[in-house]
């Protein structure tokens, strides 16, 4: 192999020995990247289709009986298993023909395993696909894709965030802040930047009718899908608008401030954490989930998830806050540079805590003390 070495004079091509077990080993991780990234989007379908959950309750069964149980076409179930069977998800029996999923992969797969259902977050790879060629035209020119050219962002938001948040919500992520469930069932009022489709905020206004939710999403398609939900519910403690919370001018009107998955793709968080410690009252609470990890890349080597955080990052986080100009933090922000804004947002107090159930996020408790 050679390279290519500048001189003063000219650039020339220089021999370099390669280390053919280091070239073998990592000839070997390429491979198998490419058989993962298929059985990825084939996961994706898997959960989309409802497949996991129709072959977790069957016994061992044809293609054709799966397709038939699931109403779906033998023949893309058929080509679908196969990809299954080679990737190592489902097993199949060469004898009489017959796929069965495993029930300790059926617990990481179905939507009866949420919120440990790792297949509902596979759909990632097929939403941040779609804006490849837009994010390589960002990589020459910047800037970045807005959130309208994500198809279906916020229906796969909305499933995750029912697992990391809504799941946890009431059983793990309010007992981090002492007393804020007291709190909440005497009445407060509480809002939610991000809300998105507003199904956290849904449920917390059901479960305590005494306090007052509020809710502000920039994205008004997000907003109307939330309002609709909560009218089915018959939630009338619970407000939805489109807002930009980095123009919120609320000043001491809450007593608590939630941000679930974020601050980070805001276009200038730190007018919007700052915005947020003024719109808490004196005793008020803000309580941040965000993507766990270092903001020094080298912490996150060997990270769970590291390398999907920074992927995600720079087709989304990133590039929807540079989209609108803005401040381009990204998911990968860190905990350590969260901290540091935080305080500087005005809040004395921080502690950070990690869940059992949530292995992507850190969560926080800030006040303004």
């Amino acid at each position: 192999m050679f390279i290519r070495e500048s001189t003063t004079e000219a650039a020339r091509l220089v021999p370099v020995a390669l280390d053919e077990a280091r070239l073998e080993a990592f000839t070997q991780r390429m491979v198998g990247l490419l058989n993962d990234a298929g059985v990825a989007l084939m996961t994706s379908i898997g959960h989309r289709t409802g497949l996991f959950d129709v072959l977790a309750l069957m016994p061992p069964a044809t293609s054709r009986q799966i397709a038939e149980a699931a109403s779906l076409n033998e023949r893309y179930v058929r080509e679908w298993l196969g990809a299954m069977v080679t990737g190592g998800i489902v097993e199949c029996n060469p004898l009489d023909g017959t796929y069965r999923l495993p029930p300790e992969h059926a617990a990481r797969l179905t939507r009866a395993a949420a919120p440990n259902n790792l297949a509902a977050t596979t759909q990632w790879v097929a939403v941040l696909g779609s804006v490849e060629s837009r994010i390589v035209e960002c990589f020459a020119r910047g800037g970045g894709v807005p959130y309208a050219e994500y198809p279906r962002f916020h229906d796969v938001m909305a499933e995750e965030s029912a697992q990391t948040t809504v799941a946890g919500l009431l059983e793990h992520i309010l007992p981090l802040a002492d007393g804020l469930s007291e709190r909440l069932e005497q009445g407060i009022d509480v809002l939610d930047i991000g809300c998105g489709k507003g199904r956290a905020l849904a449920l917390l206004a059901q479960r305590f009718p005494r306090s007052r939710f509020t809710g502000y999403d920039l994205c008004p398609d997000a907003i109307a899908a939330g309002r609709a939900e909560a009218e089915a519910r018959g939630v009338t403690n619970l407000r939805l608008e489109t807002r930009d919370v980095a123009a919120l001018d609320d000043a001491a009107c809450f007593d608590l401030v939630t941000a679930f998955d974020a601050i980070h793709d805001q276009r200038d968080p730190a007018t919007v954490l700052g915005n947020i410690r003024r719109a808490l009252r004196s005793d008020g609470v803000f309580l941040m989930q965000d993507i766990a990890g270092s903001s020094h890349v080298h912490k996150n080597i060997g990270g769970t998830l590291a390398p999907f955080v920074y992927t995600v990052s720079c087709l989304h986080c990133m590039s929807v806050s540079l989209a609108q100009g803005g401040a381009g933090l990204g998911a990968a922000w860190g905990e350590e540079l969260a901290v540091e804004m935080l305080n500087e947002a005005g809040f004395g107090s921080v502690r950070k805590s990690r869940l059992e159930h949530d292995i992507l996020n850190t969560y926080y408790v800030a006040r303004p003390e």
